[in-house]
This record gives C-alpha cells, sequence and structure tokens, in this order.
C-alpha cells in the first residue's frame, strides 16, 4: 500500500466561544431593506465591510426575504468562505443570534457548510503557494446546546469528505489511475475501519468481468474492482450498495474524444470517488447501516491491445455486448459492478453514480443530475435528499421502448444507441444488468461532477457532488 497525499486541516476551523476574546472580524447576515438603503448589500451572497464598534465587521446578505431557503444560507456561507481564505484574517466571531436558536440549526449549518466547502482551494502542485494557518470561526451562542456540538461535528465530517472527493478529482492522471487509486483506498480503510478487497486483472478475468476488462485492455495500468464494506448494524440487515464509475481517464478509446471533450476527462473518475468519500464519511459518524461501495476503475486508452467498435464482450452476467462506440465504456464497466453485487451481497438497493453521459448535460444542463430507475419510492428519497442537500436531481424515463435502441445484431446489446435519448439509453443500457425485484436507481452526474467556473459554495473544478446527497440519504435509511 501507497500513503496518499496529505491533507492539511481544513481551512477554516469551526469552535464554540467560551470565554474568548471578541475576534478580529465579526460576520453578521443581513436582509435588505425595502427599498434598500445606500451601499446595503442585496442579492445573496453579497457583502460590505464596514468598522463596527472598534473592529471589522462583514456582513452577507440573505437576498429577498421571501427567496430565503437551505440553499440560500449555503450560497451566503460560500461568499463568506471564499472571502475567508483571500483575505488577511485570523479570527472570526458569527455573531447572528438568531441562528443559534435550536429550530434554526438546520439554516445555520447550511451556512456553515457554505462557509467550509466555499473556503475549498487546490495547490498541491503550485510551487509558489504558502499554506496559510487555518481561520478560528467563532460560534456566539447565549447559551452552549449538546444539539449544537453534534451539528458542528457531523459538519466537519461532511466536509472533510467533500474536501477528499474534490482533492482526489483534482488529481490527474498520471498521479492517479485504477492502481494508484486501489492503493489509496486500501490505506483510507486502515484509517476509517473499513474492510476493502481489490480484484486485480487476474481476479476479474477469472470471474469472467469481461466488461471492466476490455476498458482497461489499452492502458499500462491494468483495471481495478474496488470493494469497501461498512457494517454499522449488527441485526444482519442486508446492505445498500452504493456503486461507483472511476475512468481515471477516458481517451474515448478508437471513437477518440476531439480536443475540446478529451480535456477535464480525469473527472471521470468523480461517481467512484463520491462512494469513497461516502463510505469515509459513514464510518466516522457511526451510521447504523450496513452499506457496500463498489467502485469500478479503468482507463480507457488507445494502443495495440485496446478493445475496438464492433467487438463482442461477455459480460460478468454472462450477456454480451456489441461494441459500437469505445467511448461509451462506464456502462460496460458498472454492468460488471452491477452483476458483482448482486452475486454477492444481497443488496436491498443499489445506487449507481457516475459521470455516464455527455447527453444528460444536453437534458439537463449543470443543474441537475439524472435520476433514472426501477423504483419509484428509493428516486423519491435520492431526490428528496438531494433537495435537502442542494445535490439537485430530475428524473428521466426508462420506458421498455428505449431498449429497442440498444438490441444486438450480433449479441444480446449493444453499448450504443446513437445521440438521441443518449442519457436514458446509458440508464437502460445499466437496467438490464439489475434483477428486477432488487430496488436500484442510477445517478448520472457528468453535468454536475465538475464546474467550468466558480459556483457559490464550488470553486472552478470538482464539485464532490453526491457526497452530501448520498449521506443525507443513509442516514434516513432504514435496515431491512
Amino acid at each position: 500500500m501507497i500513503s496518499t497525499p496529505s491533507r492539511p486541516a481544513l481551512p477554516v476551523q469551526i469552535k464554540l466561544a467560551v470565554d474568548e476574546r471578541p475576534a478580529e472580524l465579526e460576520v453578521t447576515l443581513v436582509i435588505p431593506s425595502d427599498p434598500p438603503k445606500l451601499e446595503e448589500p442585496t442579492s445573496t451572497g453579497e457583502y460590505l465591510l464596514s468598522r463596527k464598534e472598534g473592529r471589522n465587521c462583514l456582513s452577507v446578505s440573505l437576498g429577498k426575504p421571501d427567496k430565503i431557503n437551505l440553499e440560500t444560507y449555503r450560497k451566503a456561507g460560500g461568499s463568506i468562505g471564499k472571502w475567508l481564505v483571500n483575505h488577511p484574517v485570523k479570527t472570526v466571531d458569527l455573531t447572528t443570534q438568531w441562528l443559534y436558536e435550536k429550530e434554526k440549526f438546520d439554516a445555520l449549518n447550511a451556512l456553515l457548510e457554505g462557509i467550509l466547502l466555499g473556503a475549498y482551494q487546490f495547490h498541491r502542485y503550485k510551487q509558489d503557494h504558502s499554506t496559510q494557518s487555518p481561520i478560528t470561526l467563532f460560534l456566539r451562542p447565549k447559551e452552549l446546546s449538546e444539539g449544537l456540538e453534534k451539528v458542528i461535528e457531523r459538519l466537519i465530517i461532511m466536509a472533510q469528505s467533500v474536501y477528499l472527493a474534490r482533492d482526489w478529482a483534482h488529481e490527474p492522471a498520471n498521479v492517479i489511475n485504477p492502481i494508484s487509486l486501489a492503493e489509496w483506498t486500501q490505506t483510507l480503510a486502515v484509517d476509517n475501519g473499513l474492510k476493502c478487497t481489490i480484484l486485480d486483472e487476474t481476479a476479474l478475468a477469472e470471474i469472467g468481468a469481461g466488461g471492466i476488462l476490455a476498458v482497461g485492455k489499452g492502458s499500462q495500468t491494468p483495471s481495478r474492482m474496488i470493494i469497501l464494506e461498512y457494517q454499522g448494524d449488527h441485526s444482519g440487515s442486508s446492505p445498500i450498495v452504493l456503486a461507483g464509475k472511476a475512468i481515471t481517464f477516458d481517451t474515448g478509446g478508437y471513437s477518440l474524444k476531439d480536443t475540446t471533450n478529451i480535456q477535464g476527462m480525469k473527472y471521470d473518475k468523480c461517481g467512484g470517488i463520491a462512494v469513497i468519500a461516502t463510505l469515509q464519511a459513514i464510518s466516522q459518524l457511526k451510521l447504523p447501516v450496513n452499506v457496500v461501495g463498489i467502485i469500478g476503475a479503468a482507463e480507457n486508452m488507445i494502443s495495440s491491445t485496446a478493445y475496438r467498435p464492433d467487438d463482442i464482450l461477455t459480460t460478468l452476467s454472462g450477456k454480451t455486448v456489441e461494441v459500437i462506440s469505445t467511448d461509451a465504456e462506464g456502462r460496460l464497466v458498472l454492468a460488471d459492478v452491477l452483476t458483482y453485487a448482486q452475486k454477492h451481497y444481497n443488496p436491498s438497493a443499489i445506487v449507481d453514480l457516475a459521470t455516464l453521459t455527455g447527453g444528460v448535460i444536453v437534458a439537463l444542463g449543470r443543474v441537475f443530475g439524472g435520476i433514472m430507475g426501477n423504483s419509484r419510492e428509493l428516486i423519491q428519497n435520492l431526490i428528496q435528499s438531494g433537495e435537502t442537500t442542494g445535490e439537485r436531481l430530475w428524473q428521466l424515463p426508462l420506458d421498455e421502448e428505449y431498449l429497442q435502441a440498444l438490441k444486438g445484431d450480433d449479441a444480446d446489446l449493444k453499448n450504443s444507441g446513437g445521440r438521441e435519448g443518449h442519457a436514458i439509453l446509458g440508464g437502460i443500457f445499466l437496467q438490464q444488468f439489475v434483477e428486477n425485484d432488487i430496488p436500484w436507481a442510477h445517478i448520472d452526474i457528468a453535468g454536475v461532477a465538475s464546474t467550468p467556473k466558480d459556483l457559490p459554495y464550488i470553486p472552478k473544478g470538482p464539485s464532490g457532488f453526491g457526497v452530501r446527497l448520498l449521506l443525507e440519504f443513509l442516514e434516513k435509511s432504514k435496515p431491512v
């Protein structure tokens, strides 16, 4: 095993104030007047720096009062987090007292979440960057409460896991490949009390996992299947399986991507890494649920050994697939992952997370992830978790008529059915590898796994999408 790159402490440390002196900066939330006063911050996240009773005060707007929700607090928090890491400040007081009322803990949590996620930076490979000491953010309630301490504890664990997902997604393909990802995950498992099993190319060949092996054939670093197991419920309940696609780099293979679309393909591993980060979070929170994370890791390259269009593959399920496009590789990897999950774990539900199709970006842009599946209850629970966390999902259909486009000429299935309904075809392909009595949902995060520009609490680059959503979903799941 090799050690993972170390991540320093979160750039903002959150502490409950107990007899500390007033901090050098006061942060307060404001709701703009109607009509707004001169120089008053108005839109969500807009701020005004002023002097108040001998110290600096950062007043941050929540925007129009009739539009305020949890996402508003996250966006305001993101503005605060970005300001803090870009200014020479060491201590901060959060003085808005109504946030500390018990019925406002959700709003406080969302604000602090936005601060931590907005403060994220990735400078590992910048020689001229000097690491600054963490900023201490003091919470100043009039009375301390155990409930507030629990909010902070969960928040820190969640933020550290999102940071991990963003950090590993940032890593380029010359650092993270299927082998190094497996080794890093083994180290993470030891640190977090998780059981970790790695299936290498020999083990994958022995069980007949022809999909994931074919995708990685062209690379000098062969494929890996990474299995993480967490047992938080000891009643013998069936686990929820989280399946993740981790293509550490995707050239498209012989169906080669153009120069515009090939850059950024290091982010094609974001689904698998979100699963890894989620397992870290639930193990640290000690959730009373059994969860298995299975990550299919491969590198889709071109060489004399790479798989080709017209090749016919035999997947772990026994179903054969005619390759139409070598750039529709993620579904081949996930087909074997889904089959492995059902053969070995008798799952109570399966949720897969993947940057699967460009088609979902055409359909939904970069606001929603696409969700499809065979269980209305599971889909609705995931959608609701996304609404709570701000990682929003929109359901797409999986009507049987779409399957006609994937009927193979010389095999059971084709791995691509053209551009029409592209995201749906990716989902319905995966459905062919799920037994009907197992609740299953597929989340296509191709449009939301990374952002080409800064968002309120997501800096340009990988978002860590899915970690908070899955954590929220698992916290509310009941053992089966």
